[in-house]
């Protein structure tokens, strides 16, 4: 009964938007996945690029996200979006999924749209650490679920190394978050893509606008526009945010990352 209210739920809101977008008739193939570490700006990209004409904002997409740990095939990932297309009478435009995690099948999702594109969101993972502190997701102290049900807290979520998941939960609230962010971008870049995928960077989102719209094949001006609500002084955070004690629990875990990216 909870996986049809998810159905319906996620297909409600994306019918609520296709609707504003003026559905088309056909079926438009060139989907978008919008993936990155949480708290890197996938949402805010995400609906930049569902804004644009002939395009539609699928939002996180619920039942997709809880199917995500078990590994799904690309028969079963399309097979899930179709259904939110199906009820949110979104075929006819160029659906954007932004679930983060979609970071971790990556592959499988472009094989199950081979027309599709992805965008990678990269933010500074030092940033990425404060912003999920805040959030308490990965906190030893948090507790609950998410809306696909998945756990907050220590637990370890189904990206962690198998021979690792013991100390998960024994790390530092801020290594645990660093680890996290390396596990997501390690999994984008280590996705065979070729020219299907564009990786911008978060503190650059202001100035993309015009190899964004040259990549998806969109309007220049309408994606400008787009862009130009991006304003974040949360650049450069961790710098007054961090305690001495957790930028070096973030550069043990992933300091050579970060400097592998220029961001140290």
């Amino acid at each position: 009964m909870s996986a049809l209210l998810d159905y319906c739920t996620a297909g409600a809101r994306v019918a609520e938007r296709a609707l504003v977008q003026r559905p088309r008739f056909g079926r438009e193939e060139r989907l978008v996945f919008v993936v990155g570490c949480p708290r890197s700006g996938t949402t805010f990209l995400g609906r930049a690029i569902g804004g644009l004409p002939g395009f539609v904002d699928f939002g996180e997409v619920t039942p997709w996200k809880a199917a995500l740990p078990s590994d799904p095939s690309a028969e079963e990932l399309r097979r899930i979006l179709e259904r939110i297309r199906r009820i949110g009478l979104a075929w006819g435009l160029r659906g954007v999924e932004q679930t983060p995690e979609t970071a971790h099948v990556l592959g499988a999702a472009l094989e199950a749209y081979p027309e599709a594109l992805a965008v990678h969101v990269l933010r500074d993972g030092r940033d990425v650490v404060c912003s999920l502190l805040a959030r308490g997701w990965l906190n030893a102290d948090q507790e609950g679920k998410d809306d696909a049900r998945l756990p907050y807290g220590p637990e370890p979520r189904f990206w962690v190394e198998p021979e690792r998941r013991e100390e998960f939960a024994k790390v530092s609230d801020a290594r645990r978050c660093a680890w996290a962010w390396q596990r997501y971008v390690e999994a984008v870049r280590g996705t065979a893509t070729g020219d299907r995928l564009l990786e911008v960077r978060y503190e650059g989102l202001a100035s993309v606008a015009d190899r964004l719209a040259e990549f998806l094949g969109a309007n220049a001006t309408s994606t400008h526009r787009a862009l130009d609500g991006f304003r974040d002084s949360s650049i450069g955070r961790w710098r007054r945010d961090l305690t001495p004690e957790q930028l070096a629990d973030v550069e043990a875990e992933s300091g050579p990352l970060l400097a592998e990216l220029g961001y140290v």
